[in-house]
């Protein structure tokens, strides 16, 4: 299959070329490269014959409908997005631009090159929007996200996000375009972001600084290894009823300072620090974030019930493959202010 990958600099997306290069797909990686996208994360496909790159922002109409009739692809899997929560607080423009427009601009090409097609390929053609959980909302102490859950977005970016999913849904209903939408909870692995909190969690505590924690760090996520998510991303394209939805999460939730004492225990025993203390003593409790939601938890019983996919990784065994991989990429750690400084306070509009 020749599948055109919007945001594939980016983490979750770079963990998706790297399968399906491996797996003997052709790949277009359309990426603008932003702080958030990273050519080192397909670095070993970029001399891959089945590997190419364009580096375009998915507003610009000429570029997306470019690509469309150049590569002429046979999915689409739309990752492209302005994700970071605190990022959104402080400039929420540039996250309804890219997230909502942008995602416009995808369905609209899509829809010309569907269009101009046979209706053999148009049977085979797969447009999967891939978007997150964040659109629910918050949950209490009890019950799970489920793909009928309404949507409550509380920040900015989540906003976005939701708009982005009633779009491509219209487009389906309204256009017969064949699309699949996915929500997918909080990701972890190789290769992510170092403004994020795992990565910032294992450079806090190697540098010996101190390890923020967001209010008293009783915010549960649920937590799925990046490459299971790709796995879940690949059954859903190839198995998924079109104009339906999927949640994908890891079966993994857990308190954020739990998350953090978890990971400080690693370190301990993977890189002791030098004066024979524990990491934990760098734990510090900072001002929360505006909006802050409580809990997610996925219900992914429909995925699982129409596919083969179930999470492979537990949150054990994940989060030691990724403290692994950090220490021995402890240069992916390293960043400039701008990617590590406090942000989402809520002091910019």
């Amino acid at each position: 299959m020749k599948i055109l990958i919007t945001g594939g600099a980016g983490f979750i997306g770079s963990a998706a070329i790297r399968r399906f290069i491996a797996a003997g797909h052709e790949v277009l990686n359309f990426d603008k490269l932003t702080y958030a996208g990273d050519l080192r994360t397909v670095e070993q496909c970029s001399d891959h014959p089945n590997y190419s790159f364009v580096q375009a922002d998915i507003v610009d109409r000429d570029a997306v409908a470019g690509a469309f009739e150049q590569f002429q692809p046979d999915w689409v899997m739309h990752l492209a997005a302005e994700s970071h929560v605190d990022r959104s607080i402080d400039g929420p423009g540039a996250f309804i631009q890219t997230n909502l427009v942008g995602t416009f601009v995808m369905l609209d090409a899509a829809l010309a090159y569907w269009r101009g097609r046979d209706s053999s390929f148009q049977e085979t053609f797969r447009f999967l929007h891939v978007s997150t959980d964040e659109v629910y909302g918050s949950l209490g102490d009890e019950g799970k996200f489920r793909e009928t859950t309404p949507y409550e977005p509380n920040s900015p970016y989540s906003a976005s996000k939701a708009g982005a999913d009633h779009l491509a849904r219209a487009w389906h209903e309204t256009y017969g375009l064949p699309i699949i939408i996915s929500n997918c909870s909080n990701n972890y692995g190789p290769f992510q972001n170092p403004e994020k909190l795992i990565p910032t969690v294992i450079r806090s505590a190697v540098n010996g600084q101190a390890i923020p924690v967001y209010g008293t760090g009783e915010n549960i996520r649920d937590w799925l290894y990046v490459d299971d998510h790709v796995r879940a991303l690949e059954a859903i394209i190839t198995k998924g009823r079109l104009g339906e939805k999927y949640n994908v999460g890891g079966d993994n939730e857990a308190r954020n300072i739990d998350l953090v004492r978890l990971i400080c225990a690693m370190l301990d025993e993977e890189s002791p620090r030098q004066d024979g203390k524990q990491y934990a003593d760098q734990i510090t409790f900072v001002t929360d974030r505006p909006g802050h939601d409580f809990r997610y938890a996925i219900d992914a019983d429909k995925l699982k019930s129409e596919s083969n996919w179930s999470p492979q990784e537990t949150g054990s065994s994940g989060m030691r493959k990724t403290v692994r991989w950090y220490l021995d990429h402890r240069a992916w750690l390293d960043g400039t202010d701008e990617t590590t400084k406090r942000l989402g306070l809520g002091r910019a509009g």
